[in-house]
């Protein structure tokens, strides 16, 4: 009896899709002896038939047609690694439509379109894994979905983007600024051409909706997230996180209020103590802390991104669909995020509180002091510390660094508004929260 073949079409061959092909072919035997099947790559679908490749291969494999793929009754797995939100979700409905498994690494199409996805999914009994969508080489979706799938979530806290961890934790070391470290990343390749999809905390967002459907089973849209970047981040901030025992980090929250009940997710610049074990997560490392009212904590590190990272991610998701296919459980829909949850109301800003720092270039003056502190009180902020650097006789200005007791998001949003439009307030504050846990 010859052995079952599970033929996999690849929607896209750069580099995350070159690393599925070579493991692919390196670990073809180890995966036929586990699956008892053997998988292997069909057809691939590219932009350019004459583009060299790092791997060789067999170019009549190539189409520049991603449709035919994604609708060819002779391949079970689509892989769509094309990136985009165009003519990747036109390939992946037309997959998820036809009742394909497939395979996705691309947390933007997820982000924007999932709910109408797994629409599609459902309406054709098809399946949509997508496990290295977000965190890379962590398995952190498989985790919420099956490992901690009698757990009902409290909260997911994460680094989400390599990029940015790295030039913070660079920043740190060096103490070096945001532009000449981020200037070295894209050197090194660490960061793109054009950063801001990584550094505007874009990446992150996008991911935090994808775990957020997973846990509490809301699409919760982009423009509703609170997004901020690290951009402003200054060798002042840092020192303050230095001196009290915190980092840094563009922190992704996905939070449900004890008091409401509501859900909230945000991604910010966060004052992280280094107590907690999310604090001490450097360079270009992602880190997922999921608590679940069973299991507790539990916390995921390891690359983010990358060919072999994303890859190793991409085959966790061929080898399940393969486990499918072989166990006949493919050809019919499985709701990822089956806990009913799709009610979950969203916090308002009133509703959500913690602490915050503020970061503000004063006038050096009398009574700025007074008006500052006057301006935070009349919008319900209460002072925790205040710090001011020493300045010289003839300075016109100063930067002062408060931090505040518990307060709401609202609150702090109108302060910074209220300081901003001060005459003894020079250009916008700089704020952050600062994290309640310590692990």
């Amino acid at each position: 009896m010859s052995e079952r073949v599970i033929t996999v079409g690849l929607c896209g061959f750069g580099v995350v899709g070159q690393g599925v092909f070579n493991h692919l072919q390196k670990r073809e035997n180890d995966l036929s002896d586990q699956l008892g099947a053997r998988v292997k790559v069909t057809r691939i679908a590219v932009r350019d038939t004459s583009k060299k490749r790092d791997f060789d291969f067999d170019a009549a494999m190539l189409t520049t047609d991603p449709l035919s793929i994604a609708t060819d009754p002779a391949v079970d797995v689509v892989c769509e690694l094309m990136g985009g939100t165009t003519l990747a979700k036109e390939v992946t409905l037309a997959a998820l439509k036809a009742g394909k498994i497939v395979v996705s690494a691309n947390k933007a199409l997820i982000c924007d379109h999932g709910e109408a996805l797994f629409a599609a999914a459902k309406e054709g009994n098809g399946q949509l894994l997508f496990e290295a969508s977000v965190a890379g080489g962590i398995p952190v979706i498989k985790a919420i979905k099956e490992s901690l799938v009698v757990n009902r979530f409290n909260s997911i806290y994460g680094i989400l983007n390599g990029t940015s961890n790295y030039i913070l934790t660079r920043m740190t070391n060096e103490g070096a600024g945001y532009q000449e470290i981020l200037a070295e990343a894209k050197a090194l390749g660490y960061a793109e051409a054009d950063e801001s999809f990584d550094v505007d905390g874009i990446d992150a967002a996008h991911k935090a909706v994808v775990l957020a459907y997973l846990a509490y089973g809301r699409w919760v849209p982009y423009n509703d997230l609170l997004v901020q970047g690290i951009a402003e981040v200054t060798q002042a901030d840092i020192a303050f996180a230095k001196e009290n025992g915190y980092a840094i980090k563009l922190l992704a929250v996905i939070d449900v209020a004890h008091a409401s009940g509501k859900l909230y997710i945000s991604i910010l610049p966060t004052l992280v103590s280094k107590k907690y074990v999310l604090g001490s997560v450097d360079g270009v490392f992602n880190a997922v802390s999921v608590h679940g009212d069973v299991v507790g904590e539990t916390v995921y590190i390891g690359p983010g991104a990358g060919r072999d990272a994303t890859a190793s991610a991409v085959i966790s998701d061929i080898v399940d669909a393969a486990k499918l296919i072989v166990n006949g459980g493919a050809g019919r829909f499985i709701d990822p995020a089956p806990r009913g949850g799709a009610k979950i109301e969203l916090a308002e800003p009133e509703e959500i509180e913690s602490r915050y720092y503020v970061r503000l270039q004063v006038v050096d003056k009398p009574g700025v002091m007074a008006e500052v502190t006057s301006l935070l009180a009349k919008h319900d902020v209460s002072l925790a510390s205040v710090t001011q650097k020493e300045v010289e006789e003839d300075a016109t200005s100063a930067t002062l660094i408060v931090t505040t007791h518990t307060t709401t998001e609202q609150a702090i949003l109108d302060a910074v508004k209220a300081l901003e439009a001060s005459s003894c307030v020079e250009g916008k504050p700089f704020t952050m929260p600062v994290s309640s846990f310590e692990g």
